[in-house]
């Protein structure tokens, strides 16, 4: 007997989705899954040949994908980019704020450098991108469509770890951002959901130049068995694929393991 019982991504399909942080990790993951239940997805990083080698990959699997090279901490890169995805495929109707850094070191080290950048692209960028495309998941919903912002934030947002103040504090931001604009865009029927993963093997972990600290990072992995960027992706689709009435807001996703 034939099983005609649709999927439960089936709603997905149609829509046209901004993945940040394509290049790797968690946009990676999100943008293969999405596309290969019929969303257009356009791919924004700063890796032009990472993102051309992942279009490729997608169009060859069925699945439609523009590679838009951008850089998020720069504000003609961005307003650039929304061009070339509204000239390409027109208005999107699903954000995902994938795109971040890591940079732990203790507070005493002054790291000024990684402060800067862990600003710039975990919260600056974020914005960057809803300011360049919130508009259009206006009109989305207003025409009677199902629009989506998802904001990637981290378990780190509200759970201390010793050397990670400044990347907590980031994402921190980044949740209170999601709830404050769920005030804002929610009366618009635009869904805002933040995502706060815990230990999840992206290349986060290769920006580490402290070698205590990456070791260290290490050695959580094999003790907790972390989980894999396609457990993420497979969450932002279901929750982007409900009824364009429920808002799942606020996602912790954590390994078994920890707590």
């Amino acid at each position: 007997m034939t099983n005609t019982t649709p999927h439960p991504y089936a709603s997905l399909s149609g829509r046209t989705a901004v993945i940040t942080g394509a290049a790797s990790g968690m946009g990676e993951a999100t943008a293969r899954l999405l596309a290969a239940h019929g969303v257009r997805v356009c791919l924004l990083a700063r890796r032009a040949d990472r993102l051309t080698e992942l279009a490729e990959k997608i169009g060859a699997e069925g699945g439609r994908a523009l590679a838009v090279p951008a850089d998020l901490t720069d504000q003609a890169s961005v307003d650039a980019a929304a061009e070339q995805v509204h000239a390409a495929y027109g208005r999107v109707d699903l954000v995902v704020n994938a795109a971040g850094v890591m940079l732990p070191n203790p507070i005493a080290d002054g790291r000024t450098d990684e402060w800067q950048r862990m600003l710039d692209t975990n919260v600056t960028g974020a914005l960057r991108v809803i300011r360049a495309f919130t508009p259009g998941l206006i009109a989305a919903a207003r025409d009677g469509g199902t629009a989506d912002l998802v904001n990637i934030s981290s378990i780190g947002a509200h759970v201390p770890f010793p050397n990670y103040a400044v990347y907590g504090a980031t994402k921190a931001a980044l949740t209170y951002l999601s709830q404050s604009l769920r005030t804002e865009l929610g009366p618009h029927d635009v869904r805002v959901t933040n995502i706060e993963p815990g230990l999840t093997d992206t290349e986060l972990g290769s920006h580490v130049d402290n070698a205590e600290l990456s070791a260290q990072l290490d050695g959580m992995f094999d003790a907790l068995i972390g989980l894999s960027s396609d457990d993420i992706a497979d969450l932002i689709a279901y929750t982007t694929s409900r009824a364009r009435h429920v808002n799942l807001r606020q996602a912790i996703v954590l390994p078994t393991r920890q707590a």
